[in-house]
């Protein structure tokens, strides 16, 4: 019986942890939804990066995006703010830890003064502070591609399978 009284209270414990987590990125942000490997595909097609680049992947998830861009001979720097996706990001990223750094914090504070493109998943509602944070702290000229979500009041370059590309 003791066991068993244990038992509920770790599972409860884990499962509001997880919720906490989880929910906590939403003040931020997105929650966690992954990009599919078109997606990725098609934002590293459309960033269009030579080897040695530095790509930026702000709520870089489970890391896919990273990595990707990493066989692709790229630097890429995430930002994570859920301790379980950075955790899982980090861990399945250091394959590649010449090129790749995952960073467990919120973009909003990131300095993107090295990003020569910036791969985003956002939700709409906050595009338009992620382009005052592009025009305030990336260079001019870096590239973004946003999954899913348009810039408001910015020119669409190129897009493809609902990947939007947009130059600063």
């Amino acid at each position: 019986m003791n066991e068993l009284y244990i038992l509920f209270w770790v599972v409860w414990g884990i499962a509001i942890l997880l919720i906490m987590a989880y929910s906590a990125v939403l003040l931020f942000g997105a929650p966690y939804f992954p990009s599919l490997s078109p997606h990725v595909k098609a934002g590293l097609d459309l960033l269009d990066l030579k080897k040695g680049q530095t790509v930026y992947d702000l709520g870089c998830g489970d890391g896919r995006f990273l990595k990707a861009a990493a066989k692709r001979g790229l630097n890429a720097v995430g930002y994570e703010l859920n301790p379980f996706m950075f955790a899982y990001a980090w861990f399945t990223t250091r394959k590649y830890r010449k090129q790749v750094k995952v960073c467990y914090g919120n973009f909003w504070h990131a300095d993107l003064s090295r990003a020569d493109a910036i791969f985003i998943f956002l939700l709409t509602k906050y595009m338009e502070r992620f382009d005052e944070l592009v025009e305030t702290r990336a260079p001019k000229g870096v590239k973004v591609a946003s999954h899913a979500f348009k810039i408001p009041g910015r020119k669409i370059i190129a897009k493809d399978y609902g990947v939007f590309l947009y130059k600063y």
